[in-house]
């Protein structure tokens, strides 16, 4: 026996809305054994938007019976019914939310009629109610009201039991599926493809855009996860509803996986992710020459296609780094952007004295005396490879860093045994350094078995 359910409400989501109406029919799969409806007094004003579109105002409901006096009326009429609605998930939220409310739980099995019709019937333009029953030439009348959109649904429901020549019902209601939990537009196909191994998802949307990038250790149970907890937000509501489509990389370990997924929030600025939006560019110090034909150093946010010496978390750490170097080795503060080029670095108390400042320095003793200082740079910041798994028993994955500096990771063939930094470098695709990138490493190597860091 299946029970048929629609209901209006006075907004899309369950936490801070609530019930205005509800339509029950009970169906033994060839015709209406039964069939509940009333109205239901929200206890709160229903907005004009709601009623401009479903026709219910709060003076129509005024005498309505709350949901409280309807709530057993309505477990008793679905007691031992497959509960069917289309996009189930919304009405069986609103439905549960309510029910919490008076402590009572409510469970049944559930049918989704939308996920249904997109295998049923396939390639159809639309598989909204309207447009579904417009395409399969289904009589609707008294749309975005419950009794006639349930009734519509009745009706979609004989034609899907009617051509399921694939038995997807059957398999829907397998107490081992967890179709009902997946997102109404979401393809079962897609969902069974997720590996369960570490790596990267992304949620896309009707137009394919990614709305959110996740990284797990199991793919597809932390898929599920997003669908299997409480949907009854605004937020959720929203999100589950836009969901269309999901993809995946794999990556072989949970550090890659964090890696990419980074970057990619980042790349692709989804809607639905919070953290990591922001890039917070790591500081750097760059080597270049002047007019003059001095060598300078200089502090400066990471840019895109300049190559840094040294790269620092924050300009305070750069500057400091700088600023000690320019002591030991007697560098000019003017020449290292330390100070403003109209104070000579005694006047500035950077150094005792500074033979740029005061006479002129030779200016090829002076840039050997730099190049001389930027080589002992490396030697403070850790140039070093992390071996992790691979996608397959055939590759091992490599993230590099140099001279403090995020590079980036690829994978390896195993039967290729890289002995230098220079040799790894080949294999790895490039990747920006920002804050986020280098703290994911830090905690790593941290915590990190010794066997899996190699040090340059």
């Amino acid at each position: 026996m299946y029970a048929i359910v629609d209901i209006e409400t006075t907004g899309g989501y369950a936490s801070g809305n609530n019930i205005t109406e509800i339509a029950i029919f009970r169906f033994d799969g060839k015709e209406v054994t039964d069939c509940y409806h009333t109205l239901i007094n929200p206890e709160q004003r229903i907005p004009s938007f709601i009623t401009s579109l479903t026709g219910i105002t709060t003076e129509m409901v005024e005498d309505a019976p709350t949901f409280s006096e309807v709530a057993q009326d309505i477990l008793d009429f679905t007691e031992g019914c497959v509960f069917v609605a289309h996009n189930v998930n919304f009405d069986f939220t609103f439905l549960k939310q309510s029910f919490k409310t008076l402590d009572l739980n409510f469970e049944r099995k559930k049918l989704c009629t939308v996920r249904l019709s997109r295998k049923i019937f396939p390639k159809l333009p639309s598989y909204s109610l309207g447009n579904l029953c417009g395409s399969l030439n289904i009589e609707i009348t008294d749309r975005h009201r419950a009794k006639g959109d349930a009734e519509a649904t009745v009706k979609l429901l004989k034609l899907l039991l009617e051509n399921d020549q694939e038995k997807f019902i059957d398999q829907s209601l397998h107490r081992h599926s967890r179709e009902t939990l997946l997102p109404a537009h979401l393809p079962r196909e897609q969902f069974d493809a997720l590996p369960e191994e570490p790596g990267v998802y992304y949620f896309h949307d009707h137009k394919s855009k990614v709305i959110y990038v996740g990284k797990a250790i199991n793919i597809k149970k932390r898929v599920i996860s997003h669908f299997s907890g409480k949907q009854n937000s605004k937020q959720s509501q929203r999100f589950m509803n836009e969901i269309y489509s999901v993809s995946f990389e794999r990556c072989g370990s949970e550090l890659i996986s964090l890696l990419l997924e980074s970057n990619e929030i980042k790349r692709y600025w989804p809607a639905y992710n919070r953290s990591q939006k922001r890039v917070v560019k790591n500081y750097c110090i760059y080597q270049y020459t002047d007019q003059q034909g001095y060598t300078r150093l200089s502090v400066g946010l990471i840019q895109k296609f300049q190559q840094p010496i040294l790269s620092f978390r924050t300009a305070v750490e750069a500057r400091t780094f700088l600023l000690e170097a320019a002591h030991e080795h007697q560098l000019c503060g003017r020449l290292c952007g330390l100070q403003k080029s109209s104070v000579s670095c005694t006047q500035a108390s950077l150094l005792s004295s500074c033979k740029v400042c005061e006479q002129g320095e030779d200016l090829s003793r002076y840039n050997k005396k730099v190049a001389r200082t930027v080589l002992t740079f490396a030697e403070q910041q850790v140039t070093l490879a992390i071996k992790q798994k691979g996608r397959t028993q055939e590759e091992y994955a490599v993230v590099l860093m140099e001279s403090g500096r995020y590079l980036g990771y690829g994978f390896v063939p195993q039967d290729i045994a890289c002995t230098s930094f220079e040799e790894l470098k080949a294999y790895i695709h490039l990747y920006p350094d920002n804050q986020d990138v280098r703290g994911i490493i830090e905690n790593y190597t941290y915590r990190a078995d010794e066997s899996s860091v190699m040090y340059f």
